[in-house]
């Protein structure tokens, strides 16, 4: 963030279930940049249990028409991102939107446009940039030891063996299914590292009785330099594998899921709790090299504490001076063009 300036932007959230609760909120209000004014709850009203101050609006309408508020989080359902993000945008509103940005990259293209017209700016909200397993990931394919890559592995599973209540989740409307839901997440680190695959190939599945969307998905993303990606997410895994698995020609990296934030946001821990973001014991990442000779070693790679106020970080010094915010909108575009297809 830049410290030089005293300069602080008014926030709105426009939802307080459990991203606007874990992922938004306690940033929101913990920044030096930022005052977190007002929510939208539509009927209980939750927020002001964990923010005395806060204002709860009833409608969207309400916290646009808010001329204080110089940012709103766009954290409602997938199919109404375009809808909220036009809206405030044309109320002069900077927005920050949660994965998927849009459903279409037509529709991502045409709110570019707007945002360039009424000069607001647009951020993307791909937190997952910040895990903490993601950081050792980067750490071990910046270090070298891998040699070559050869291929990368990542998955993101769960079991849920039954239609959950969220109708933007499991209705066929736009934007719905898994794909929609962790495609995102995972394809955006792949995109982070690699850029714009050369091409990919994308599977399907509807796997729970009664399904009407996707619960499990796999894309094989082609990179040069015979770099091959493999994102895989399912629904049904009772036993999670590895969330990366990375091989080069010189070793292996494996690791599994551990970043600890949202857990510990759900249970009440604050960002200034210790601990907060700290990986459990046991969770550390394996690297397998190989030398000339043919003899094998192994190396324990800890990862950095997961935090995901540096995402607000850098919302804060694009808003400041326009500095490039980490994810881009190619970045995004590409992301789309991939989850459309």
């Amino acid at each position: 963030m830049d410290t030089n300036s005293n300069k602080i932007f008014i926030a709105g959230l426009l939802a307080y279930g459990m991203s606007g609760k874990v992922f938004h909120a306690p940033f929101l209000n913990t920044h030096d940049g930022f005052n977190f004014k007002a929510v939208v709850e539509r009927s209980n009203k939750n927020a002001v249990k964990d923010y005395p101050n806060i204002i709860s609006y009833n409608s969207v309408d309400e916290l646009l028409n808010d001329n204080e508020i110089e940012l709103v989080v766009i954290n409602t359902p997938n199919n109404l991102h375009y809808e909220h993000s036009k809206a405030a945008l044309n109320k002069g509103k900077n927005i920050l939107v949660e994965k998927p940005f849009t459903a279409t990259s037509s529709q991502a293209k045409e709110l570019f446009e707007l945002a360039d017209e009424v000069g607001k700016q647009i951020f993307f909200y791909q937190n997952r940039r910040w895990d903490s397993d993601f950081t050792s990931v980067k750490k071990v394919l910046a270090n070298g030891k891998l040699g070559k890559l050869i291929e990368m592995h990542l998955r993101y599973d769960r079991y849920r063996n039954v239609i959950g209540p969220k109708a933007f989740k499991e209705k066929a409307i736009e934007a719905s299914g898994l794909l929609y839901d962790l495609g995102p997440h995972l394809l955006d680190q792949v995109i982070s590292l690699f850029g714009k695959p050369l091409s990919f190939h994308k599977v399907l599945g509807k796997n729970r009785k009664g399904t009407e969307v996707d619960d499990y998905f796999t894309i094989q993303l082609s990179y040069p330099d015979s770099i091959n990606v493999f994102v895989t997410s399912s629904m049904l895994v009772v036993n999670p594998q590895a969330a990366f698995v990375l091989h080069g020609i010189d070793g292996s990296f494996i690791k599994q899921r551990a970043d600890i934030q949202e857990e510990q946001l759900l249970a009440g821990m604050k960002l200034t709790d210790n601990g907060y973001g700290i990986e459990p014991d046991g969770k550390q990442g394996l690297l397998t090299t190989i030398d000339t000779d043919g003899n094998k070693s192994e190396e324990i790679i800890s990862s950095e504490n997961g935090s995901y106020l540096p995402l607000f970080d850098a919302v804060y010094d694009a808003l400041i001076d326009k500095k490039p915010y980490p994810v881009k909108r190619e970045d995004v575009i590409t992301q789309l063009e991939i989850l459309e297809s």
